[in-house]
C-alpha cells in the first residue's frame, strides 16, 4: 500500500479496481476462495500460526493472499498483501490524537476501516488466482472482536463472500483448567457474535499436546479431576458450572492439533478451512437470505405506514378546512 502522510488521508493501493460493484452485489458469492479470520489472545501465537500457513501453502506452490490488520506490529514474518501499516501510521495515530497503545490500535482500526470496501474488491479481485485470503488480527483480541470496526469488517466479508473464523489457543497456558475455560468462554462469545463457521487451533503441540484439552471438552469427569488437583477455590467451583453450560457447545466444535513452529497440522487446518467453507454456503448463506427478506419487509412495512399516516394527516386538514360540496353552476340557475 502507498505510505501516507497523516492517519486520516491515506491511500490505497493503485491496483484497487476503478468500480466497487463486487461490494454492493446482491449477496455473497459462495463461488470465491474463502477469507479465514485469525483471533487468539495476546501470546497465543497468531502471527507465528500465520506465518507458518502461509509458508505451507507456498510450499504448496499455492500462495495466499494476505492482509495484516495489526498497525502495531514492528515488523510481519511473513509476505503480505495488504498492510494496515502503509495505509495508517500507529505512532502517528498516538500523537496526533493523544492516545495510549490500545485507544491508538482502536483508532487505526476504524480509519481503516473507512476504506474497507477497497479491500474487499482487492481480495475479490484476487479469489480467482487464490486459495483463500488470510486476515492476521490486532495482538489484543478485544480491540478487534469487540470493537465497531471489528464487526464492520466481520460482517463487510462475510456478506461478500466464504468467510471463516479460527480461534488460536495456547496449548502450554490452557494446561491450567481456567485458563482454558477462560479461552472456551472467548472462543464462544466470537461464535455467537459472529454467527459465522469457526474451528479452534490449539496451537504449541510441540511443547504440550494440547489432547488434554480435547478430552476435557468430550469428558466431564476429567476436567472435573483436574480442576481438583488445581484447588482453585470459589474459581474452580465457576469454571464446574460452566463447563456443564458449555456442553452444547462443544458437540459442534472443531478442533485442530497444531505447532506453528513445526509444521504439525497444517493439512488438518486447511481441511477444516474446507469444511467451514461447506458450512457458510449451506448454513450462512440462507440465514443472510433470511434476514435480508426480513429487514427488506420491515423497511417496506415502514414506507406504508408512512405513507398511510401522511394520507390520514391530509384527510384531517381537509376535513378542518371544511371545504363544501362542488357543484355545477347550470344545476344552481335552474
Amino acid at each position: 500500500m502507498a505510505e501516507s502522510a497523516a492517519p486520516s488521508s491515506s491511500k490505497m493501493p493503485s491496483e484497487a479496481p476503478t468500480s466497487s460493484s463486487a461490494t454492493k452485489s446482491e449477496g455473497p458469492d459462495p463461488n470465491l476462495a474463502p477469507s479465514v479470520i485469525v483471533l487468539g489472545m495476546a501470546g497465543s501465537g497468531k502471527t507465528s500460526f500465520v506465518q507458518r500457513l502461509t509458508a505451507h501453502l507456498h510450499a504448496k506452490k499455492t500462495p495466499p493472499y494476505v492482509v495484516n490488520l495489526d498497525p502495531a506490529v514492528r515488523k510481519v514474518p511473513y509476505p503480505v498483501n495488504i498492510d494496515i501499516r502503509d495505509t495508517v501510521k500507529y505512532k502517528q495515530v498516538m500523537t496526533e490524537y493523544g492516545l495510549g497503545p490500545n485507544g491508538a490500535i482502536l483508532t487505526s482500526l476504524n480509519l481503516f476501516c473507512t476504506r474497507f470496501d477497497q479491500v474487499i474488491d482487492l481480495v475479490r479481485a484476487r479469489s480467482s488466482t487464490v486459495p483463500l485470503t488470510i486476515i492476521d488480527t490486532p495482538g489484543q483480541i478485544e480491540a478487534f472482536t469487540w470493537s465497531a470496526s471489528g464487526t464492520i469488517i466481520t460482517e463487510a466479508l462475510a456478506s461478500s463472500h466464504p468467510t471463516v473464523v479460527v480461534y488460536v489457543c495456547d496449548s502450554a497456558r490452557a494446561t491450567a483448567p481456567a485458563t482454558f475455560m477462560s479461552n472456551m468462554l472467548y472462543a464462544c462469545s466470537i461464535l455467537y457474535r459472529t454467527k459465522l463457521p469457526f474451528f479452534v487451533v490449539f496451537n504449541k503441540a510441540d511443547i504440550v499436546r494440547p489432547t488434554f484439552a480435547q478430552r476435557w471438552m468430550t469428558d466431564f469427569e476429567r476436567f472435573d479431576e483436574a480442576l481438583e488437583d488445581a484447588r482453585g477455590g470459589y474459581s474452580n467451583d465457576l469454571a464446574r458450572s460452566l463447563s456443564l453450560v458449555l456442553d452444547e457447545f462443544y458437540g459442534g466444535l472443531k478442533t485442530v492439533i497444531c505447532s506453528a513452529l513445526t509444521g504439525e497440522g497444517m493439512d488438518e487446518v486447511l481441511t477444516a478451512i474446507g469444511e467451514c467453507s461447506q458450512q457458510y454456503r449451506d448454513q450462512y448463506i440462507p440465514l443472510y437470505a433470511e434476514i435480508r427478506a426480513k429487514k427488506a419487509e420491515e423497511a417496506a412495512r415502514k414506507l406504508k405506514e408512512e405513507k398511510d399516516s401522511k394520507a390520514d394527516d391530509l384527510t384531517r386538514d381537509v376535513q378542518a378546512l371544511d371545504i363544501g360540496t362542488v357543484r355545477d353552476s347550470d344545476d344552481e340557475s335552474e
